[in-house]
């Protein structure tokens, strides 16, 4: 039924924008309001200008790598190419860990969000239903992935365009409660609890990065990746920043009882009743587009680690004839988020915050290594955009990753253990490891 093929080339800019804002859904500022809030010390505006000059350094890194390398696998990719094949495939390690628990996430929000509101529907169907769903999309090609997405992705620009337009009312009905600075004084706020909010509001611009496993399904990838990469990251910064800065300026003193639900404590509060069955509505296609988008990602990226032969070339590494896309990987990735039926939201994020993390961390790394010492570009702007921009994001994640708890470092680190015993298998099996560094030289 399959063989080996090449993956269709049919995705335009807008197409892949609108993945990666699926990937990274605008719409977990309001699901994660109520921890963000907290842990900014209620400066939210903030916490979310510092995340985003610190994550455009990432983003600068990912776009110059994208430009290096046109092909689909990522952080893998990258710095299996440009510092080492053995580190390469530590990193993509990694970055799996974070893209087969975005889909694990996605299926739990999705189970939690509609049991909520259908509670007679126990949440196991909700999560099956979801990943069957998914699964159908993607297997039928990225494009109808793509399109769905973009429907799903203007639907919460609209929600969040609405909700400011509200606030906005508001103001010119009764007036700025908190006047019109937007950073106000907040007594008892510290630098560090202003840090420390940066960190943890960074999360809400991860997904960029996923678009770079699309790259041979996307036209002109040296140009439309690395442009897409920043338009992602700078329409995510315009609807948190008019977002958090008109929540701020009219209610400064928001208080929530249940910090999990506080998104939709303030939908409440804002417009009542009907506001918030809108937000609910809204949050389930989020979800849904977020599913979609994360299945997407983690297929192609096991498709290239199959096609390097460092996972089995012949199931991996092969695309459907008819379909043009990944089956097999989609498949073994759809039974593998089931596994959200057992597994808790608390750890599933543990796992996506460290394998993010330590493939932003190298990614940055990675730009230096290419251009800087191997390629020995070391002009004046080279310097600039090649070295001291990545020095700076690796800097900023390299604090993230210390801020990560002890729990997520060892859940992070089993998952590293394992992959290091998986590859060692691999190396003295049957196999020749040299094949598959040979493989990963020509994927280019």
């Amino acid at each position: 039924m399959q063989q080996p093929a090449e993956l269709k080339r049919n995705l335009s800019l807008s197409h892949v924008v609108t993945m990666g804002l699926a990937w990274m859904s605008p719409m977990i500022f309001f699901t994660s309001f109520g921890v963000l809030h907290e842990g900014s010390g209620g400066m939210l505006l903030g916490a979310y200008v510092l995340a985003f000059i610190a994550i455009m350094f990432t983003a600068a890194s990912y776009g110059q790598m994208a430009k290096a390398f046109p092909v689909s696998g990522s952080a893998y990719t990258y710095v299996a190419k440009s510092m080492n094949p053995f580190l390469g495939f530590v990193v993509g390690w990694a970055i799996l860990l974070d893209y087969l628990f975005s889909c694990i996430i996605a299926a739990l929000m999705f189970g939690i969000n509609l049991n909520a509101q259908f509670p007679s529907v126990p949440t196991f169907v909700w999560i099956i239903l979801l990943t069957f769903v998914v699964m159908i999309i993607n297997i039928i090609g990225i494009k109808t992935s793509a399109n769905v997405n973009k429907v799903f992705v203007v639907l919460q620009a609209i929600f969040i365009a609405g909700f400011c337009a509200l606030l906005v009312y508001q103001a010119m009905k009764n007036g700025i409660t908190a006047g019109f600075n937007p950073l106000p004084a907040n007594d008892g706020v510290s630098l560090s609890t202003l840090l420390a909010g940066a960190s943890l509001v960074c999360f809400s611009f991860l997904g960029f990065d996923s678009i770079t496993t699309m790259a041979e399904e996307t036209k002109d990838p040296k140009k439309t990746i690395p442009r897409a990469i920043m338009i992602i990251v700078l329409l995510a910064g315009i609807m948190y920043f008019a977002t958090a800065y008109l929540i701020q300026q009219m209610y400064p003193r928001f208080s929530f009882s249940n910090v999990d639900a506080a998104g939709f404590e303030l939908m409440q509060t804002i417009g009542g009743a009907a506001l918030a069955a809108v937000f609910t509505f809204v949050i389930i296609f989020s979800v849904l587009s977020q599913g979609m988008s994360s299945m997407t990602t983690v297929s192609r990226l096991l498709f290239v680690m199959g096609r390097t032969s460092l996972l089995p070339k012949s199931s991996f590494g092969s695309v459907h004839p008819k379909y043009r896309t990944p089956v097999f990987n989609i498949v073994l990735v759809s039974i593998i988020t089931l596994g959200s039926l057992f597994i808790s939201l608390e750890i599933a994020i543990k796992f996506v915050s460290f394998g993010a993390l330590t493939a932003f961390l190298f990614v940055n790394l990675s730009v230096i290594f290419h251009y800087i010492v191997r390629g020995k570009q070391r002009g004046p702007r080279d310097l600039i955009l090649r070295l001291l921009f990545p020095l700076i994001g690796a800097a900023f994640v390299f604090y993230l990753i210390a801020l990560l708890d002890s729990a997520s470092l060892l859940l992070g680190s089993g998952w590293l253990a394992l992959g290091l015993l998986y590859y060692a298998v691999r190396r003295f099996a049957k196999t020749d490891q040299n094949t598959a560094i040979a493989d990963l030289e020509n994927v280019v």
